[in-house]
């Protein structure tokens, strides 16, 4: 700095700041050799916070106001200069500006998924994303444990570290939880703001505070997606035995829009198939029913036709539950309904165990009807 600049910065009286960022949090006044007139008005607007360092050591803070810097002002700064009357010299001291508004829109994500323990799915690798708020509620800790003699301390240069603390926070924070995958989602504004007091805790001592946490979302890997549609088609589905008639008349609208070839052969078995049905399940609601005056029937006249000899009776097996028995053209209704498909387990009489159906030669003509499953990416 040449002469004439050195005297104009002995005489320029007005400390202030006007930010014209949005990521700076701490911003050091450029003076030169921190020379700074006795007497100078300090400007310290809204949401800004001034701290005096003198010889690395900080000295007084000044809140939102303006100020005239004389020794009564300072008097930390003048205890540590030893100023015993008032001084009207120029002195050295560095200032630092330090914004206290809250910094919104800070981003964090987890790059490798979190191993959570669910009661219905066991192990189940989660990740997440969403945003928070940072806001400094100690200039001084923030400046003697981040910020440092930094001149231009931004948002950047602390983002990283509080991600990090998110994601070794954000595993724990849904372990004690105990809330269900399928309840997550109702529960992430519960999560977010446990994940705010903790982490505001643990950044108490560096003057730091995370005022809002909030969680966008919590994805879970495209196998449990898939178990999760599955299970929702069961449950919509209701009643197997109802899903079954309501597949199976389908089926039969389906054939009869399509005469001859397979489809007469397959709407005829589908339709004994759900009239076998249908008559076993009028005979225990019917016995349910009391009436005025019951006659039981003869013992030697049965309640329905008895099935065909011949019909092997299969059943079925998904997400650890057993449906069944069904003949072949129940089967083949289910197949149609996409219940039964290439890797559905069977079994009937005289199979050592249950396999999938694409191992049973018996099934091979019902699962052609079905596409095999989409391949992963």
């Amino acid at each position: 700095m040449d002469l004439m600049g050195r005297i104009r910065g002995e005489f320029v009286d007005i400390v202030e700041w006007t930010d014209d960022s949005r990521d700076t949090i701490v911003w050091r006044f450029p003076r030169y050799e921190n020379e700074i007139k006795m007497g100078a008005r300090l400007v310290v607007r809204e949401s800004q916070t001034a701290v005096f360092v003198n010889e690395g050591r900080i000295a007084d803070v000044f809140a939102p106001g303006t100020y005239e810097l004389e020794t009564q002002n300072l008097p930390l700064l003048a205890t540590l200069k030893g100023w015993k009357y008032g001084f009207h010299s120029p002195f050295k001291a560095e200032v630092y500006f330090v914004s206290m508004r809250q910094f919104t829109d800070m981003k964090w994500g987890t790059q490798s998924p979190v191993i959570l323990r669910d009661p219905e799915f066991g192990m189940v690798r989660v990740r997440a994303f969403g945003a928070f708020a940072l806001r400094v509620v100690d200039p001084a800790a923030l400046l003697r444990e981040l910020a440092g003699t930094d001149p231009q301390f931004r948002t950047e240069e602390v983002q990283e570290y509080l991600r990090q603390l998110i994601v070794g926070r954000f595993g724990n924070a849904l372990a004690t939880a105990q809330v269900p995958l399928l309840d997550l989602t109702g529960r992430q504004d519960a999560i977010g703001a446990r994940l705010s007091e903790s982490l505001t805790a643990e950044l108490g001592s560096s003057g730091i505070a995370i005022p809002r946490f909030v969680i966008e979302n919590i994805s879970v890997p495209p196998e449990v997606e898939q178990a999760i549609d599955t299970r929702s088609r069961m449950g919509i589905a209701g009643n197997l035995d109802d899903f079954t008639r309501f597949q199976a008349a389908n089926a039969i609208q389906t054939a009869a829009a399509n005469p001859g070839g397979a489809g007469e052969g397959l709407g005829l078995g589908v339709g004994m198939a759900m009239g076998q049905r249908i008559a076993a399940s009028l005979v225990p609601a019917a016995a349910g029913v009391p009436s005025a005056a019951p006659a039981p029937a003869p013992a030697s006249v049965p309640a329905g036709p008895p099935p065909l000899p011949g019909q092997a009776e299969w059943y079925l097996g998904a997400d650890g539950r057993q449906f069944g028995p069904y003949e072949l053209s129940g089967l083949a209704a289910q197949a149609e309904g996409g219940v039964l498909n290439r890797g559905t387990l069977v079994w009937r009489a005289g199979m050592d165990a249950w396999r999938p159906a694409e191992q049973v030669p018996e099934l091979a003509h019902l699962l052609g009807r079905t596409p095999p499953p989409l391949p992963q990416p």
